[in-house]
């Protein structure tokens, strides 16, 4: 791939999507339908879980005979072409599409991964993050003498699936989840079967659904509507499901957790809105999530505006909640973001009005409440709310749909480091001085437990209080299992 002058890919797909929100983990699909080919179905499953990331894309498909690949750097419609799906034959496919948050940028860390073993070769894509992964690579490279080749955590799980002990896919798995610590929702092929694995603490999201006379897995509920697939349901803390001639078997490992601790973001902004999660449409969540915003942080003003895309539902719950009217003061450029064109310097200064234009008949002379659904750096924040100055508000008021972020997070969202963590290094007045904005407020932890619905302790909230489901080290480097000098 040709790159802009001193570039490395990672820098040329982000030449304009500077902004300073967390970076999606990824996604992950499995198609298994008896005496059909399943790669184009697939491609259009993974379409709808193209936000979940944007560096590289990849199918893996089986006839039963042999397992063939297809994966590369860019978005789907730069990896596949028509000619590609001329050799990609089976009713079996896994598909992947990918945000680093272990290992870099590069093509040989594209997945779906292979991985060769006693049970013949495997191709496994994976949402999530292992974060004892750096300890089991020397320890796996001598107990079976591997050789590792590639730079991610993937790698580590692909080897242990395919050299573990076990009887079946069942036993394999629970050896896996007795290894493995942190977040993976997996799908897997042999050449035969089709594999889905969610970790014993059900971190990311993964689903099952019925299409055709056979089966689906997906990160997303959306991607099951976009393929006309019939949700059944979400998958369990440490289950395992296995898709072969002989129809679907699934377990659960004994020692998963009862209660799942899936990542709170998924529902404040990683899934589509049109996804379910935990049984909730991410939409009503997200709307409830700015109802509960007023309620905590109300304000006098004219307008409820929101940072497109993914804050509108947030906005339009804070407006309902308010009798405040919403409007769409700001308008987004869809078709500006991850881009194989490098910018020269004068573009890559312009950098937020690439992506967002604000209206300033909307605007002028009004006081503005902009609801966002987080803030990390607030490079984008600031950006914004100058831009609404210039346009003539006359009060900006920032409200933001979750907690503030105060730690990073190890179980595959790459959001900042505590150094470029805004909220872990100032305080709200700080920040809101700093951002530019007449006052800021955030939802507390309690508000958002209530906009979806939860008075135990499930869901992940570490990157708002510090307190993780497991134990993890304060600070993960996501290019740990670079080679040196690299």
């Amino acid at each position: 791939m040709a790159l802009g002058p001193g570039g490395t890919e990672d820098e040329t797909l982000n030449a304009f999507d500077n902004d300073d929100r967390p970076r999606e983990a990824c996604g992950v699909i499995g198609v298994y339908i008896p005496g059909q080919d399943v790669a184009r179905t697939t491609y259009f499953g993974l379409f709808a879980l193209q936000h979940r990331g944007q560096e590289s894309a990849g199918i893996a498909t089986s006839t039963g005979e042999g397992l063939r690949l297809h994966a590369r750097m860019g978005l789907i419609s730069q990896v596949f072409k028509e000619e590609d799906f001329a050799e990609m034959h089976g009713h079996i496919a896994v598909g992947h599409t990918r945000y680093s948050t272990m290992g870099g940028s590069k093509q040989h860390n594209a997945q779906p991964l292979l991985a060769d073993g006693p049970r013949g070769r495997i191709a496994i894509g994976h949402n999530g993050n292992v974060i004892n992964a750096s300890e089991l690579r020397p320890e796996l490279a001598d107990h079976w003498g591997i050789t590792f080749d590639k730079s991610s955590d993937t790698e580590v799980i692909a080897e242990i699936f395919a050299r573990a002990p076990g009887r079946d896919w069942f036993e394999v798995a629970w050896y896996a989840m007795r290894r493995l610590k942190g977040a993976y929702s997996l799908v897997m092929m042999s050449k035969d079967e089709l594999i889905a694995v969610r970790d014993p603490l059900g971190i990311r999201p993964l689903c099952l659904g019925e299409l055709n006379g056979g089966y689906v897995v997906a990160s997303e509920t959306a991607a099951l509507d976009n393929i006309g697939a019939t949700f059944v349901r979400e998958l369990q803390n440490g289950e395992t499901i296995v898709i072969n001639k002989d129809g679907i078997k699934s377990k659960v490992w004994p020692a998963a957790r009862k209660t799942h601790s899936m990542c709170i973001f998924e529902q404040i902004y990683f899934a589509r809105p049109d996804s379910v999660l935990n049984g909730q449409l991410a939409y009503d969540s997200r709307r409830r999530m700015g109802k509960e915003l007023f309620q905590e942080s109300p304000v006098d003003a004219d307008l409820v505006i929101g940072i497109p895309d993914s804050s509108i539902p947030h906005a339009i719950g804070y407006a309902n909640a308010s009798g405040i009217p919403y409007g769409e003061g700001i308008i987004r450029n869809r078709y500006v973001g991850r881009t194989f064109i490098a910018p020269d310097q004068r573009m890559r200064e312009v950098g937020v009005q690439m992506k967002f234009n604000v209206m300033r008949s909307i605007i002028s002379g009004k006081r503005i409440i902009v609801v966002d659904d987080s803030i990390i750096r607030s490079t984008t924040t600031v950006r914004v709310i100058n831009m609404l100055r210039k346009a003539g508000a006359r009060e900006i008021h920032v409200r933001v749909a979750a907690p503030a972020v105060i730690s990073t997070c190890h179980f595959g969202v790459d959001m900042a480091t505590m150094a470029e963590l805004i909220a872990a290094n100032m305080t709200v007045d700080e920040i809101r001085d700093h951002i530019g904005a007449d006052s800021l407020a955030y939802l507390s932890v309690d508000g958002l437990k209530r906009a979806v619905d939860v008075s135990d302790d499930s869901y992940c909230k570490g990157c708002f209080t510090g307190r993780y489901p497991i134990p993890v080290q304060l600070e993960m480097d996501k290019l740990a299992l670079e080679p040196a000098g690299v």
